[in-house]
């Protein structure tokens, strides 16, 4: 299956965001994609950089306006489409969403980030309810996609309990980048274990990942920071964690990826990590942690 992601820079327009990936989608559809994945928050700058109740405002329900606009274009286009938006589920009562379209533009299914971040530049809690729909994966024409967003990334948790449900592909629209008080050592390093950890849920459920994030510089609006500049450094890995492809760091980018969606099949005799789990020892991983 031939899959396209596409990864871009954002500005406070949001009409131009979206004009821009209307492009970036049609033109991976042209060159075959059936499949498309999109960066997370992907309408507008990323916004959780500062506090403040009146960006709320930004929210939208589900279904609603981008949901409208993002069907008619997987439908135009004739692809699975992977969105990341931020709902609206009530006044004051809001998810970082992923919605998934199908190809004649209705609404396969969503999944709310259930992971959510409170770091320097990343006030993601002030704005995000943790997901309420757990770790299912959406079926689709091309297969089951075990959609999770951003800082569910760094989990196996999440990404294991994917696999268990018949996921065939893990997805995960992104939003991350350098400090820039940091040494480029450390950059770097932050940036390859971005990488890596997600190679490593490859390799241990036999799975594709494919990884989709943003690039270029966005400034702190309150100034308390010097802005966050965002790595860029999409990818696709196939199940034993091989880079299939994987995107500039600091340009835009979009492309075409051909996935083997049966190669899994095979990985999984070589290496029956499912097969040999330990399920009888594991239920220690349901505490916080595991005090003498």
């Amino acid at each position: 299956m031939k899959v396209g992601i596409i990864q871009i820079s954002c500005s406070a327009d949001t009409e131009a965001n979206k004009c821009k990936l209307a492009d970036g989608i049609r033109r991976v559809s042209r060159e075959g994609a059936r499949l498309v994945v999109l960066q997370e928050l992907h309408n507008t700058l990323y916004f959780c950089q500062t506090e403040s109740v009146d960006l709320c405002a930004l929210a939208e329900p589900v279904p609603g306006p981008s949901t409208e606009f993002y069907g008619a274009l997987a439908r135009e286009c004739g692809v699975v489409l992977v969105t990341s938006l931020f709902e609206r589920r009530a006044a004051g009562l809001y998810h970082n969403t992923a919605v998934v379209f199908e190809t004649d533009g209705s609404i396969a299914g969503r999944y709310r980030k259930m992971h959510i971040p409170d770091d320097p530049a990343y006030y993601e809690k002030f704005y995000f309810t943790p997901g309420d729909l757990g770790f299912e994966p959406i079926q689709t024409s091309v297969g089951r996609l075990g959609v999770q967003v951003c800082w569910d990334q760094w989990y196996p948790e999440g990404a294991r309990l994917m696999a268990l449900r018949g996921a065939q592909l893990l997805i995960y629209p992104t939003a991350i980048g350098y400090e820039s008080s940091d040494t480029p050592e450390e950059q770097e390093r932050q940036r390859t274990a971005w990488q890596t950890v997600q190679r490593g849920h490859a390799v241990a459920n036999g799975l594709p990942v494919i990884a989709v994030n943003r690039c270029g510089h966005e400034p702190d609006p309150s100034g308390q920071t010097r802005g966050i500049r965002f790595w860029g450094s999409s990818f696709v890995a196939g199940p034993q964690g091989e880079m299939l492809y994987e995107a500039p760091k600091d340009e835009e980018a979009t492309a075409v990826v051909e996935v083997d969606m049966e190669r899994s099949e095979q990985v999984r005799r070589w290496w029956p990590f499912l097969r040999d789990r330990r399920i009888d020892a594991f239920g220690g991983i349901t505490s916080r942690f595991l005090d003498d």
